[in-house]
């Protein structure tokens, strides 16, 4: 007999959420797999905060369940809680502490927790471990509201824009940690409004808007289907575009510099204009940085599917 597949981490079945008129969720399902990385996309005002905050606990459902390692959200709060980290996107730290000893009162809750002096580093606060957190820097406050979810050394964790006000070292030391959960066997449920963020780090994303889910998949699968007749590249910036389009046979207008370096050829990326087009730039003597055809970026399909449930 084949072996049972293991029972998901979290589990979302017909969720509904109303306040008076407004169905800030509206019968949304999804299961999320232990040891996943899950994102949870879609515009201000679709319903994310809504549902993360049901999963965590903090509101009770209007219809549908949730459950989380098993356990509902809310009746079995007590069990739950020490197995889950919550990162807030802001608010939640006691400002006249300092970040050391912030994490050591955390670790106080825990009967296992996660060395304080070991999570500092891994969010690279050392050098402000003495500084009092309203002193921190928005990026900063970021990094110590991860190392809090974490010092529990949960089994779910739930980061609610991870990244928002980081710098970009900040920003790949954090997406480090996330993959470094992920293998650990750490389930973790994430929001972002950043597409590319979402690509990097989720093995699958749910797309919901007004309440619905829009689209579930993984970046590749949500990419793959949607097929765009356009050839991106970034090259040196201020090439002839009206030579570029003669040379692929099409119109003078049909190439165009979007951005200083950033190329689109409004066609479709046959492997003829693809060739055509690395000629071009070989007799001109040009490095083509980068080249994308046919295929939509997260951004794009994101944009696509929202814009097509608004309408």
């Amino acid at each position: 007999m084949p072996a049972a597949a293991p029972d998901p981490a979290i589990s979302v079945v017909g969720l509904a959420k109303h306040y008076g008129a407004t169905h800030a969720v509206d019968g949304l399902a999804f299961d999320v797999a232990c040891g996943e990385v899950f994102g949870l996309l879609g515009p201000n005002g679709a319903g994310k905060t809504t549902t993360v905050e049901i999963l965590e606990g903090y509101r009770t459902p209007d219809l549908g369940t949730v459950r989380v390692l098993g356990l509902d959200p809310v009746r079995d709060a007590p069990a739950l809680r020490p197995r889950i980290g919550v990162m807030l996107q802001e608010g939640g730290l006691y400002p006249g502490l300092k970040p050391l000893e912030l994490l050591r009162l955390f670790a106080a809750y825990y009967d296992d927790a996660e060395k304080p002096e070991v999570l500092l580093d891994s969010v690279g606060l050392r050098d402000a471990a003495g500084t009092a957190v309203r002193r921190l820097s928005g990026g900063q406050v970021q990094r110590l509201s991860l190392a809090c979810a974490l010092i529990g050394r949960p089994e779910v964790v739930f980061l609610d824009e991870p990244t928002a006000g980081m710098d970009p070292h900040a920003r790949a030391t954090t997406w480090q940690l996330v993959r470094e959960l992920r293998d650990r066997g750490v389930t973790v449920l994430l929001t972002t409004h950043a597409m590319d963020e979402a690509e990097q780090l989720c093995d699958r994303v749910a797309i919901i808007n007004g309440g619905k889910l829009a689209a579930l998949g993984s970046p590749a699968e949500l990419t793959q289907h949607v097929v765009s007749d356009e050839i991106w590249f970034a090259a040196a910036p201020g090439l002839d575009v009206a030579a570029i389009g003669r040379a692929l046979g099409l119109g003078e207008t049909d190439v165009v510099e979007d951005r200083a370096g950033d190329y689109v050829v409004r066609a479709a990326g046959t492997p003829e204009r693809i060739a055509d087009l690395a000629c071009f730039l070989r007799d001109a003597n040009v490095t083509l940085g980068a080249l994308q055809a046919g295929r939509r970026s997260l951004e794009e399909v994101f944009l696509q599917i929202t814009a097509e449930q608004a309408r």
